[in-house]
């Protein structure tokens, strides 16, 4: 099988080397990356994972311009902001029964369909970090654990489970345990309020997950995120599941409840992450454009659409549309501020702890 890693960014370098090393020449590997230095680093030095796992592993790697050929099946880890001329660019590498797995942060499937086609569309999760460190050098900020454990939730649109949803199964867990999902689109929630609330909270704030773990303030805002997410989802008629073997639905905040009846679960949950830096943060650090509004900001949509408030994420949306804009890294003490200036007006339980 052809397989195409479609940008080869932090994640993709992982998941490109891995499924090189691992399948021992059954699959033709090719990680594209508009990054030529980083093409050329990854040609000639392989590509090098740091972090939670030590390996360099000899890869092809090639530019969107250099791509022949049809591709049986492409791992979609491009930014959403890039998928118009991603997607376009792809066709001619496609044939009639090529399949492009979406492993992008969001909901992106409906997106990708109308370039590629429904029938050739599939979508999945990933569960684990990644952090960019130089051409041809990508950390595994997760632990090795949640990859060997968590690393891909992958299904159908229609939940259906096929001949080849098995098979991407087969080689993505040559990268870490993969499960098929027969509710996908409740997954990608799940996965979206996975990075609405952590990703978000790094981006916003401009620190790792650790650093958010160990702020107070900063977790009774994030309990708020999560719980705009869970309502916005059910009044779109969608739910949030399982992942990682934990109920995410636990995280709604319902009548009588605080953020501190919450914030167990999130250290036992997110401190395998501790080191990871969102990629939105990583963005903004290298002065590109990042997805919040594929994250955070599809939460405030889908929430004005639902009739749901979403003032916390509104506010993440704000502050990296902020630092996006004059092009800084945000301030966490200034950022910080803004979070407590938010619960006063809202009068939300974050004031216990002022």
């Amino acid at each position: 099988m052809r397989i195409a890693i479609l940008g080869a960014g932090s994640l993709g370098t992982i998941i490109g080397a891995l499924i090189t090393m691992k399948s021992q020449n059954q699959h033709v590997v090719e990680l594209i990356d508009t990054n030529k230095a980083h093409v050329e680093a990854l040609n000639s030095n392989g590509a090098k994972i740091v972090g939670s796992l030590e390996l360099n592993v000899p890869v092809k790697a090639v530019t969107p311009d250099q791509m022949e050929g049809h591709y049986d099946l492409v791992l979609l880890l491009t930014k959403q902001t890039f998928n118009e001329g991603a997607l376009t660019n792809l066709l001619k590498n496609l044939h009639k029964d090529s399949t492009v797995c979406t492993l992008q942060n969001g909901i992106p499937e409906e997106s990708v369909a109308s370039f590629v086609g429904k029938e050739r569309t599939v979508g999945g999760a990933v569960g684990f970090g990644a952090t960019w460190v130089s051409p041809g050098v990508s950390m595994l900020s997760s632990s090795y654990e949640a990859i060997q454990k968590f690393a891909f939730d992958i299904g159908e649109i229609d939940g259906t489970i096929t001949p080849r949803i098995k098979k991407i199964k087969e080689i993505l867990d040559h990268v870490g345990n993969t499960e098929i999902m027969t509710d996908l689109m409740d997954v990608r929630w799940t996965k979206l309020l996975m990075n609405a609330t952590f990703s978000g909270m790094s981006a916003a704030l401009g620190c790792t997950f650790g650093d958010v773990l160990d702020n107070e303030i900063a977790m009774y805002a994030l309990a708020y995120v999560a719980d705009e997410t869970i309502k916005a989802a059910k009044a779109n008629g969608h739910k949030v599941v399982h992942m990682q073997g934990n109920d995410m639905g636990f995280l709604e905040i319902k009548e009588n409840e605080t953020p501190a009846d919450k914030l167990e679960f999130y250290n036992r949950v997110w401190t395998k992450h501790r080191g990871t830096k969102a990629s939105m943060l990583q963005d903004l650090e290298k002065e590109i454009p990042c997805e919040v509004d594929y994250i955070n900001g599809f939460v405030s949509r889908k929430g004005k659409e639902g009739g749901v408030a979403t003032p916390y994420n509104d506010l993440i949306v704000s502050l990296i549309k902020e630092a996006e804009n004059n092009k800084v890294v945000p301030d966490f003490q200034t950022n910080i501020k803004k979070f407590l200036q938010l619960s006063t007006i809202l009068s939300t339980n974050l004031q216990q702890i002022i």
